[in-house]
């Protein structure tokens, strides 16, 4: 059987995925706001967001990025490779609102094998997080912890 994802050795500077899209709902916000206990208005009470500059509520920038997460996930690329995410770095340089259609363009930053133990090493990709209207509205990277290659058989 032909497996699906891949092995960091497998990944190369500069490589370049899409993901597919997502539209971000009322449902989703609410659910987030509940979850995570952040309920400024900005995200919660439409008449307070429309007098601000983005005219209505937005999505928590921590729902988008999280949303970007799952939408690689989505991709199976390293399902079955990655042992543990390592750092993040988040920049919200735009809106995302209810009922945009999110997707993201990722693009692997760095894969280095790990000299101490050379069968995993880092993955760092950096996400791009588009609307609908192709404008960005966050950019982000994420380092994991994946294994370099298959398992050698044992004898």
């Amino acid at each position: 059987m032909k497996r699906s994802f891949l092995y960091l050795s497998e990944f190369h500077v500069g490589d370049t995925f899409t993901t597919l899209s997502r539209t971000v709902t009322e449902t989703d916000v609410v659910l987030f706001a509940g979850i995570t206990g952040d309920n400024n208005p900005i995200h919660t009470d439409r008449t307070y967001a429309e007098s601000l500059p983005f005219k209505s509520r937005i999505a928590h920038g921590l729902l988008g990025a999280g949303i970007a997460t799952g939408l690689w996930g989505r991709m199976g690329l390293v399902d079955g490779s990655a042992i543990a995410a390592l750092s993040t770095e988040w920049k919200f340089v735009g809106a995302i609102k209810i009922g945009d259609t999110i997707h993201c363009e990722v693009e692997v930053l760095e894969a280095k094998q790990s000299k101490s133990k050379p069968d995993r090493g880092v993955l760092n990709i950096q996400y791009t997080i588009l609307n609908q209207d192709n404008q960005v509205c966050q950019v982000g990277s994420m380092a994991t912890m994946l294994y370099w290659a298959p398992p050698k058989e044992k004898e």
